[in-house]
């Protein structure tokens, strides 16, 4: 008998795999990577305005060798940033009320009112979103100047009160609220009214902290519409005033960084401020 001999089939080489204690330590050190990348410019904007003229192109250029910061003095006292900060928070609180009052109302009549073609007009509505905004922009700017507005808080702030993004982030949340809710209320005698301002919006604080918080954005660095409607110092808002000093002072980039930084202090505080809320809208809202 011929003996038949066989060769062994060589196993195909296995990937290693992250071990258990290995995979949070390579997600915890990507994490790290990405909160670098994203805080270097801040970091970097922040450095330059605690520089001297002569240290901002010379090594090394994340850190100042000596810390001037007598140039937020300077970057302030070089343009009226205190008229411009006043300009911007009338523009940017009226914007905000008229979001929060204006989206809340639409979206609790979409969501809880029975009336015809209502999702038809909802549809119409999401479907604006696909519009760009600078489609819009001329047919404002001629209503503003039919009306008188133009260089005026009312052009600042009228045209932009209502949002078509706070009222579908709103509506998702208000018809994930239990309806009968509102049943509970209406049999207690409560009205459309009664139920939205007892009912519904103390259960939307959430939703209502993330169009807030992206109202607040939105109206705080835009930069288009006030530059189109405005045509001096008495109603620019902090980001004109950055473009103007920019373009004035040029040359000198810590004192522009250092109006940067002061502008955006505000967004940051406000923030730091609604940062569980915003969390909890985004995340219950389905906008992660």
């Amino acid at each position: 008998m011929s003996s038949v001999t066989t060769t062994p089939v060589p196993r195909p080489a296995t990937v290693a795999r992250p071990t258990g204690r290995t995979a949070p330590v390579l997600r915890q050190l990507l994490l790290l990577a990405l909160a670098v990348v994203v805080v270097a410019p801040f970091a970097w904007m922040v450095t330059t305005s605690l520089k001297d003229y002569a240290d901002v192109y010379r090594p090394p250029y994340l850190w100042p060798q000596e810390f001037h910061v007598g140039n937020y003095g300077r970057a302030w006292d070089a343009a009226p940033f205190a008229g411009y900060y006043v300009n911007s928070l009338i523009m940017t609180g009226g914007i905000l009320v008229g979001h929060v009052m204006l989206d809340t109302l639409a979206a609790y009549a979409f969501a809880r009112l029975r009336f015809p073609l209502r999702n038809t007009l909802f549809l119409v509505l999401v479907a604006t979103m696909l519009v760009p905004q600078f489609v819009t922009v001329l047919p404002a700017y001629d209503l503003v100047i039919r009306l008188g507005w133009y260089d005026s808080y009312a052009a600042l702030i009228v045209p932009r009160m209502a949002d078509v993004f706070g009222i579908v982030v709103l509506r998702a949340f208000m018809a994930s609220i239990p309806a009968e809710l509102d049943d509970a209320a209406r049999l207690d005698g409560a009205g459309p009214w009664r139920s939205l301002w007892s009912v519904t919006l103390p259960l939307c604080r959430p939703a209502l902290a993330t169009v807030g918080m992206f109202s607040f954005l939105y109206a705080w660095n835009d930069f288009l519409w006030p530059l189109l409607v405005t045509s001096d110092d008495t109603h620019r808002t902090i980001q004109l005033g950055l473009s103007t000093f920019s373009s004035k002072y040029g040359t000198y980039p810590e004192l522009l960084m250092a109006g940067t930084v002061t502008a955006a202090v505000p967004a940051l505080v406000i923030f730091l401020f609604l940062q569980r809320a915003f969390i909890r809208g985004v995340a219950s809202t389905g906008l992660k």
